[in-house]
């Protein structure tokens, strides 16, 4: 006889269930969120379990390793389709979550969520700590801008970051009201913008030092942020059996409902990676509008935003480029630029 067991589980605690083959409950319990007690938990159970399952969530990287190592066939469920399952229960309670985690995991009817490797998880907490720095920077700065209007002073709208400080301090200090107020949110905006391109510099050299991101760089429009972060993101190219498929992954291609004679496709599904979709959607706008270079992607986005508009041009670049740079990743290829004559 086969047992599945399933886990819900929180920040501190988790719910666990096991059940047979047939979907018969043999053992509920509550244990705290560590390797250790689940292993053990596991362990004390008369039977071998065959399966160990959760749905994708902020432990779920140290519970799969975790368990994994202590032996145990472990996987981690789309939280999507776990959820959707879960909604059909009439009381939402951790043990009732882990019931149907079991069933679900017993069925078969999930999707396994690939597991990152650590390398992966530390180039995107890199990214990550960049971005909040850089958005605390702006944050900043907008403070002092609008402190700075209600006494009269306008600053110039195209400001950079480096040059903020040296134009503000001086109008700053000249007035102690705005001296006394001021001077800690200014210091202290120096200080986060310091520390920012310290991060920026980091992220560049991870990204040149590394083969596949220097590959992926030879594409228009995407610099060492695109690279890193969608290579980051993917972790591992063999997972994708298809490169079309990344796009999707993604959340770049469109929704879709059909329904017997209604078949009404949507915009884009914007599932999976935010920041990934956001970087590419970038690049590709880059491509676009700043890449002097003449390249194929490049005039079949431009033939694009004369008949669909700018917008959709984009997105539909930035889905291309999630499909070049993943067959450049597969195929350890640069990208190939064709002549300004051959494009006429």
């Amino acid at each position: 006889m086969e047992y599945f067991a399933g886990l819900d589980v929180s920040l501190r605690s988790c719910a666990l269930c096991i059940v047979d083959a047939k979907g018969k409950i043999y053992l509920e319990r509550d244990l705290p969120c560590e390797v250790g007690a689940i292993a053990d938990c596991l362990r004390s159970f008369p039977d071998p379990i065959s399966r160990v399952g959760f749905e994708a969530g902020t432990m779920s990287q140290h519970l799969f390793f975790g368990l994994q190592g202590e032996g145990f066939d472990v996987v981690c469920m789309e939280a999507r389709q776990v959820n959707a399952a879960l909604s059909a229960m009439r009381n939402k309670t951790d043990r009732n979550d882990a019931r149907g985690i079991a069933q679900v995991l017993r069925t078969g009817w999930f999707s396994p969520v690939h597991m990152k490797s650590r390398a992966s998880h530390g180039a995107r907490a890199l990214l990550s700590t960049r971005k909040a720095l850089l958005a605390k920077t702006i944050d900043l700065a907008n403070e002092v801008r609008g402190l700075l209007k209600i006494f009269g002073i306008r600053l110039p709208p195209s400001l950079s970051h480096g040059r903020f400080d040296d134009v503000v301090r001086p109008l700053v200090e000249m007035d102690d009201v705005l001296a006394h107020a001021l001077l800690p949110l200014l210091d202290a905006r120096r200080a986060i913008h310091t520390h920012f391109l310290e991060l920026d510099r980091r992220v560049k050299q991870a990204a040149r030092r590394d083969e596949v991101c220097l590959r992926m760089m030879t594409v228009p429009g995407v610099g060492p942020i695109a690279a890193l972060t969608f290579k980051a993101a993917v972790d591992d190219p063999a997972r994708f059996r298809k490169s079309r498929t990344v796009a999707a992954h993604f959340g770049l291609t469109p929704r879709r409902y059909q329904s017997g004679e209604v078949d009404n496709p949507g915009r884009i599904s914007r599932a999976g990676d935010r920041d990934v979709r956001s970087t590419l959607y970038a690049a590709a706008n880059a491509l676009l509008m700043r890449t002097i270079a003449g390249s194929q992607i490049k005039s079949w986005g431009m033939r694009l935003m004369r008949t669909k508009g700018r917008r959709r041009a984009v997105v539909a670049v930035a889905r291309k480029l999630a499909v070049i740079l993943h067959r450049l990743w597969l195929d350890g290829t640069e990208f190939r630029r064709i002549d300004e004559e051959k494009l006429a």
